[in-house]
This record gives C-alpha cells, sequence and structure tokens, in this order.
C-alpha cells in the first residue's frame, strides 16, 4: 500500500472507507490558565474513483474501499503507531503554562501565526512542542495529495487538485491528523523546497518534482528547533512562504509552486543569539521560559520523567483521560471559534496599545484580536473580554517593541502596564 500512496504515506495512512467526524457538540472542561452503474475514469492502486466530465459545480466523493484493503490499512496505521518513539503527554508537563497556552491557542486558530519560544537550555522547550502531535485535531484532505490540499479551500489546494476542481472530477477525500515537521538545522535548501525527482529522471526521462519539507508543512506545524541559529538562506525561504503561503521553486527548467501555509514555531536559547527582525515579526506570538525555581515544583518534574523513562506506555496510560478531554477542548473550541465576538470598544483599546507603544506595522494589533477570541473559544465562551485581552497581549506584542539592539527582548512588563493605563 506504500507504493500506493506515494511521497506522503506516512502522513495518510488513514483508512478510505468510513470517516469520523468529530462531534458538533462538545462538552467544554475547564482549563486552568496558570456506489450503481457507474463508469470509472481513473485507478488509484485499484481504488476506483468516480468522474464525470462537465459538471460546473465542485463535488467531493469518499470512496468506500473493499474491506480487505480496510483492514490491512488498519493493521498498518497500528503497527506504525506501536513502533513509534513514545512523546511526553501534553498534560504531563509542570508549569510553563504561558508557552502552553501559546501553543494551545495556534492549533485552536492557525492564522494567529505561531510561537516563538525563547529560554533557558534545558526548560522544556523541544518536549512541549513535540508533545502537542497527540493533541491536534484530525483535518480533511486529498487522498495521495502530497501537498495535503484542502477539498474546500481553494487558496490551500495543490495545482493538480485545482485543475481537477476546474474540470468538474471528484476528489477522494480522507482524514488525517494535522501533521507536524521539523526542519533541522543542517538541511539543504533543496530538501526544504524541493527539488527535482531524480528516479523519474533516470527511469522515464521525465522531469518531475519532488515535494520538500515545505509541502509536507502544508496545512500543518513546522518546527524549527534553535532556530536563531538557523543559516539566513533558509531564513528568507520561509519568510518568503510565511509571507505569500506559496512556495515556489525554480529547479532545472521546472518551475512550480505549491501552497505553503504552515503554523512556524521556534524555540531557542537567548544566549546563542537574537532573530533578525524580519523572522521574528513573522511569529504571531512570543513565550518566554524561565528555569523553575520552586524546589518542589522541581522534585516533581524529575520524578515524573524518571517514570516516563522507566515505562513510557504506562505513564503514556495514566494521563489518557486528561488528554482527551484537552483533545474534546480543543476540538470544540475550533468548531465555535467562528461564533466568537469581539466588542467595538475593545479593538479601539487594542489598537490604542499598539499605537502607544510605537508597535511597527499591523500584525500586532491582528495577532492580539485573534489570539484573544481563540482563548475564548478554548473557555467556552462566545464574547472576548478584557481579561482574554490582558492574559494574551504580552505574548503577542512583546516581540514587536522598539529596542536597543543590546538589550534582550521586552519582558512584556512594559506592554502590561500600557494596557492597564488604556483600558482603565
Amino acid at each position: 500500500m506504500a507504493t500506493i500512496l506515494g511521497p506522503s504515506s506516512a502522513a495518510i495512512s488513514a483508512s478510505c472507507g468510513s470517516l469520523i467526524y468529530p462531534s458538533s457538540k462538545l462538552v467544554i472542561p475547564s482549563i486552568s490558565i496558570n456506489t450503481g452503474s457507474c463508469s470509472w475514469k481513473k485507478f488509484y492502486g485499484g481504488i476506483g474513483i468516480q468522474g464525470t466530465k462537465g459538471k460546473p459545480q465542485f463535488h467531493i466523493a469518499v470512496t468506500n474501499v473493499a474491506s480487505e484493503i480496510n483492514s490491512v490499512q488498519q493493521a498498518q496505521k497500528l503497527g506504525a503507531k506501536e513502533s513509534q518513539r513514545p512523546v511526553y503527554p501534553f498534560a504531563a508537563i509542570v508549569g510553563q503554562d504561558e508557552m502552553k497556552l501559546c501553543l494551545l491557542l495556534n492549533v485552536i486558530d492557525p492564522k494567529i501565526g505561531g510561537v516563538m519560544i525563547m529560554g533557558d537550555r534545558g526548560t522544556g522547550k523541544s518536549t512541549t512542542v513535540r508533545s502537542l502531535v497527540d493533541l491536534l485535531p484530525e483535518i480533511k484532505v486529498v487522498f495521495g495529495d502530497p501537498y495535503n490540499s484542502d477539498p474546500e479551500d481553494p487558496e490551500s489546494m495543490g495545482i493538480e487538485v485545482r485543475e481537477k476542481v476546474t474540470k468538474g472530477e471528484e476528489l477522494m477525500i480522507t482524514m488525517i491528523k494535522i501533521n507536524m515537521v521539523d526542519l533541522p538545522l543542517g538541511a539543504t535548501e533543496d530538501r526544504v523546497c524541493g527539488t527535482i525527482d531524480i528516479e523519474k529522471a533516470l527511469t522515464e526521462g521525465v522531469k518531475a518534482f519532488e515535494p520538500g519539507l515545505l509541502a509536507k508543512a502544508n496545512r500543518g506545524i513546522l518546527y524549527v528547533d534553535e532556530v536563531n541559529l538557523l543559516d539566513d538562506h533558509l531564513v528568507d525561504v520561509l519568510l518568503d512562504s510565511a509571507a505569500s503561503g506559496w512556495n515556489t521553486v525554480e529547479r532545472e527548467g521546472i518551475s512550480i509552486s505549491h501552497p505553503a501555509r504552515f503554523i512556524l514555531i521556534g524555540s531557542g536559547n537567548p544566549e546563542e543569539g537574537e532573530l533578525r527582525p524580519q523572522l521574528l515579526d513573522r511569529f504571531g506570538m512570543h513565550a518566554q521560559v524561565g528555569t523553575v525555581r520552586d524546589a518542589e515544583l522541581r522534585v516533581k518534574i524529575v520524578e515524573e520523567r524518571a517514570r516516563f523513562d522507566k515505562n513510557p506506555k504506562e505513564f503514556r496510560d495514566s494521563y489518557k483521560a486528561e488528554q482527551e478531554k484537552l483533545q474534546q477542548q480543543i476540538a470544540s473550541a475550533r468548531s465555535s471559534l467562528s461564533l466568537v465576538q469581539i466588542d467595538q470598544d475593545l479593538k479601539f483599546k487594542i489598537s490604542q496599545v499598539c499605537a502607544e507603544l510605537n508597535v511597527d506595522g499591523l500584525r500586532g494589533d491582528i495577532v492580539t484580536n485573534r489570539a484573544a477570541k481563540a482563548l475564548a473559544a478554548l473557555k467556552g465562551r462566545d464574547c472576548v473580554t478584557a481579561e482574554d485581552i490582558a492574559t494574551v497581549i504580552p505574548n503577542c506584542l512583546r516581540h514587536r517593541l522598539r529596542k536597543d539592539p543590546l538589550e534582550s527582548i521586552d519582558s512584556g512588563l512594559l506592554v502590561i502596564e500600557k494596557f492597564y493605563e488604556v483600558f482603565s
């Protein structure tokens, strides 16, 4: 089945027979913030896709496959899950509430623009980000598409999928979890952006494009550890993709563009240097992580980590209920996000804070509004309050303030002071 699915077989291992959609109504727990007769046109590994030309409207068809194929896929999925390296549960992470909140808000509303996590070494930055994998919700994708194209949004479709839609062909869709892609510091530009498929060039004599990490990260999360050590040419690539939402590759007579809309998450140690202002501004939120000073809390962290290292499966099972509760809360918040409203007066005060702090551009205003709405949805409310804004505004503005190049990033105290001055 791996040869059928192609390059995205690891991501698209869900069965195509019965798709389970999340329920529209979920109970939100509290969170503490401290097929008849038909003609088959094309075949994908023996799976027929019904298509009729000349249809002006956009149709999506979920094609049921044989039960034998279904059972094989489920067995493969289960086997792959069991063989994966165990991930530390998100619910088991002690403290670091600011970082965890920023990550959750970006999962609820990816348009916030990502998170930059800066802090001391050994404070669990990478562990927390990678633990987010278990909480990521499922999304609709076009089956077999290497770009995780959204069958309902033309802006998130690859060129081939868009051409099929234009021709009126029916698409087969499936549900997969939001993908998280690690961008290693030593990655080449070809690996990140994509390059020529050498195998096809040698065997078939044709120029074919082999998608890179940006294609795999479309509609998902792109995580860069030690982002402040990333090479300048890769920083430029990320800036271009983050600005336009598309990645354009020019290689050996091939020019191709594909969607590259991703949540950019970076982590780093400020002692190793600061980020370029252009890249720093692309992160929607900024979270500062400090070393825990409370001895009792430190002992608890050490004991929890020892339990996980001793028996990862048993440790993960002990947090299964909390993880599922958090998953439901995120799914409910994502479904109700569009219903959340923010008063005009609060919008005005947010912009006033940004203006009086001399924040360059309007990204600060936009991100603060989005983050406040996501927080209200996470709490199960349909209206933003001043308290929601007070919680998120330091993370949205702290890295956008003008400062002396020799100074470290503002701690957020200035933002809080200006907030209370304006909102009082």
